[in-house]
Formats: structure tokens, C-alpha cells, sequence
């Protein structure tokens, strides 16, 4: 059993592609992150399994990691493409990133994006910028980002609903 009282080994902890098995936690964990205050905007339940369904068609717009230690899913980490002319390239969002609220603060997010960053450094050669949001008042998740190389580049989020 893991000392939960300390940080997690970081060779404890797998990070892998969401598999069709993972439906349940991945749901799960979805909702709990978009009723949490990390998010501003909520979201219909419906968008939760539209996500997962996308997720298993195919990983042309999105990919999944799930966060786990040994066979226990305790997080998610959700990305997204999009080409930026701004960036001169492919950028991808980081666009959830969540860890149950039992297992923060053992180290698991820094993990995490820690071998995302160096797989996509590394490998993802086709990438040239890599952005991610946060709420003003998620100080830890801001302190997280910028020990792992973000910056904050200053714009105002807007958005439009399209009717459906």
C-alpha cells in the first residue's frame, strides 16, 4: 500500500492511454473536474460521453491519458489540437487536467506533465506550441504550470455557444 502521506515515487506512477475499459472512472472523474472550482464554465452531462466516444473514434482532435498508481485510476489528462497562425503551427491544449482530490499534492500533476513535456519535446517535432488555461484563483495549478515552463500569455478567454 501507498503512504499516502508523502509524495508518490515517481516510478509508481503510470501514465497510459485511455483504454474502452476505463469508461466508468474516466466519466467519473469528468464530472467531478467540471463541478469543481478549477472550471468556470460547466458543461451538460451528455458532453462527458460525446467526449469519451470521440476519444475512442479516433485521437485526430483529442487524446486521454489516464494517471494511475499501480491498477487505481486517480487522474486524467485531457489535450486538444488546433492550428495556431500565432504560433506558426500545431498548439496543443491541455485542456483537464485532474487528479482525485484524495491523491493532490503527492506529486502526481508535476509527474505527469513532466513525461508529457518530454515526450512532446522530444518526439512531437510537428508541435510548436503547447497552452493551457486556469482559473485566477487556482494559485496551485498556476505555481504547477509555471514550474513546468509555462508562461502567462495575457489574453481574456471569450466564448460564443452555438445553439444545437
Amino acid at each position: 500500500m501507498i503512504n499516502m502521506q508523502n509524495k508518490v515515487a515517481e516510478s509508481e506512477v503510470i501514465v497510459r492511454p485511455l483504454h474502452i475499459e476505463d469508461r466508468e472512472d474516466f466519466l467519473a472523474m469528468s464530472k467531478a473536474f467540471f463541478n469543481s472550482d478549477a472550471v468556470a464554465h460547466k458543461v451538460e452531462d451528455v458532453y462527458h460521453e460525446r467526449t469519451f466516444a470521440e476519444l475512442m473514434r479516433s485521437s485526430e482532435y483529442t487524446e486521454c491519458y489516464m494517471i494511475c498508481i499501480a491498477d487505481q485510476s486517480v487522474g486524467y489528462a485531457l489535450t486538444a489540437k488546433t492550428w495556431s497562425r500565432e504560433a506558426g503551427g500545431l498548439t496543443v491544449w491541455l485542456e483537464e487536467l485532474f487528479i482525485l482530490p484524495e491523491w493532490r499534492g503527492h506529486g502526481l500533476g508535476a509527474t505527469f506533465l513532466s513525461r508529457w513535456l518530454n515526450r512532446v519535446e522530444k518526439k512531437e517535432k510537428d508541435i510548436y506550441r503547447l497552452r493551457l488555461e486556469v482559473e485566477p484563483e487556482n494559485r496551485d495549478a498556476m505555481r504547477l504550470y509555471r514550474r513546468q515552463g509555462f508562461e502567462r500569455l495575457g489574453y481574456d478567454a471569450w466564448v460564443k455557444e452555438l445553439p444545437h
